[in-house]
């Protein structure tokens, strides 16, 4: 069942804001429904249900795009008038992509991995639009360039934060800031999970302008 989001409420109001519009988030992160609502208008948020399995060979930019893609498509069919957001993020070290650790032993990896290292975050997003059945997409890369990091710090960080579901095991809106050197790219909340300077273009391209 989808739920209403509204700025600084659980549910929505539909007398304080009447976008042309209805507004869907195809995710179920706490993390990017609480970048969407910064923005302060009404949304709705729909579990997608979609199969995260990368495929063989497949570009970590390609797999991102693919599954935010997917992840709107999925959720279109139960919102025929609405404005459909998904988005995915791709953590990429080198040639290794790095997935939420899902606990401590998987976190602590990937930090030592990550130590002086840069990490790029590809992020991707969708807006479909049911009426016209069609959609835009956008890629916005994040380069985070770790500092060196020692087992003390790295200990440290896991026991206050413990980010097992954040990919590359460092949440840069919280704690996981003081292991960051530099970051480098075009929109911070990018990092976190949803760009919303390309999503606001995306939407306004679509008729809805959020102021």
């Amino acid at each position: 069942m989808p739920v209403a989001i509204g700025p600084d409420q659980d549910i929505a109001d539909p007398t304080s804001r009447k976008p042309t519009l209805q507004l869907v988030l195809a995710s179920t992160s706490p993390y990017r429904k609480a970048l969407l609502a910064r923005l302060g208008i009404p949304f709705l948020v729909e579990r997608p249900d979609v199969d995260e399995t990368r495929l063989p060979g497949e570009d970590p930019k390609d797999l991102a795009l693919r599954l935010a893609v997917a992840k709107a498509v999925a959720v279109s069919p139960r919102f025929p008038s609405g404005l459909i957001i998904g988005s995915d993020q791709v953590a990429l070290l080198e040639n290794e992509i790095l997935d939420k650790p899902g606990n401590a032993e998987n976190a602590k990896r990937q930090l030592q991995k990550a130590s002086g290292k840069t990490v790029v975050f590809h992020t991707a997003l969708c807006v479909y639009d049911g009426q016209h059945r069609n959609y835009s997409t956008r890629v916005v890369p994040v380069e985070v360039r770790f500092r060196k990091l020692d087992e003390r710090t790295i200990d440290a960080y896991l026991s206050r934060e413990q980010p097992y579901d954040c990919a590359a095991s460092a949440k840069a809106e919280s704690l996981g800031i003081a292991l960051i050197e530099r970051i480098t790219g075009d929109d911070p909340n990018a990092l976190i999970g949803l760009p919303l300077i390309a999503l606001i273009d995306l939407l306004a391209e679509r008729g809805f302008n959020v102021l």
